[in-house]
């Protein structure tokens, strides 16, 4: 199963954000907050529990309560630092719920996210799509200082269609693939530990018109997209003869089934 199939799995199962007790306009708010999610948000009323709070299920099966206050709150914008409590998390109890029409900024805030988990257990493997070198180049400082951290293994994946960025700490794999070139993706494997995994993916089905994908946390999920990645995209060969003498590793790759 590719990426783009995982994705639309994901976008044929629609979640339903039942408000309780809602003010005024409160519904309103959140079904715009909401407007680029597989989301239908409605209003209930109960003789039990306070106002303003919802729950998010899928036909009948419970996800999670959660309040108004933490469901309207914005993300800040992020900077490469590392540091959890310095701005406010995109991904929230909505994992593996579709997302369409998210901008770059959007989607760099949800990638900090998992790469500060990454940074912060300091050991595993991270694996990262920029779809091209142009993408990879403004963050080659972030994944420099990724890819020194203790026993963490990080792998950044390019189309090349430009000039290569030059790779060093980390292990950067060319695949000439639509899969590559049209997906953003970063995946944790948590070092082997569940509670730590987590992952993006999306595909930007054309430039310039945002990205559709989904993130989740859940274990099996995560393992899928690294066994996906890894099996897919296995390395032949080093792109020159050896490492480069700064030692900086690049890395081809051949998609699977190809010779």
């Amino acid at each position: 199963m590719s990426l783009s199939e995982l994705i639309s799995g994901v976008a044929a199962a629609e979640r339903t954000l039942t408000v309780f007790n809602p003010t005024p306009g409160v519904a309103e708010r959140l079904a715009e907050h909401f407007a680029d999610r597989n989301v239908s948000v409605e209003s209930a009323s109960s003789d039990e529990g306070p106002s303003n709070y919802a729950v998010l299920g899928t036909g009948d099966t419970f996800h999670t309560a959660v309040s108004i206050d933490d469901l309207l709150r914005r993300p800040e914008d992020v900077e490469p630092g590392f540091e959890r409590d310095s701005y406010a998390p995109i991904l929230d109890h909505l994992d593996e719920t579709l997302f369409t029409s998210y901008d770059r900024r959007q989607m760099l805030n949800a990638t900090r996210e998992i790469e500060d988990r990454a940074w912060r257990v300091g050991a595993g493997e991270l694996h990262s799509g920029f779809q091209s070198g142009g993408n990879l180049r403004p963050q080659l400082d972030t994944y420099r200082r990724l890819g020194g951290r203790d026993d963490l293994s990080v792998h950044a994946y390019i189309y090349p269609n430009g000039e290569v960025p030059q790779a060093d700490q980390f292990q950067l794999h060319l695949a000439r693939t639509d899969e590559i070139r049209r997906s953003w993706f970063v995946a944790y494997d948590g070092n082997g530990v569940g509670d730590y995994k987590c992952a993006l993916v999306a595909e930007e089905p054309e430039p310039g018109f945002g990205f559709t994908g989904f993130w989740t946390y859940d274990p099996s999920t995560v393992d899928y997209i690294v066994n996906h990645l890894v099996s897919s995209y296995s390395i032949i060969e080093s792109d020159g003869s050896g490492d480069d003498a700064d030692g900086r590793r690049r890395m081809t790759v051949r998609p699977k089934g190809c010779r």
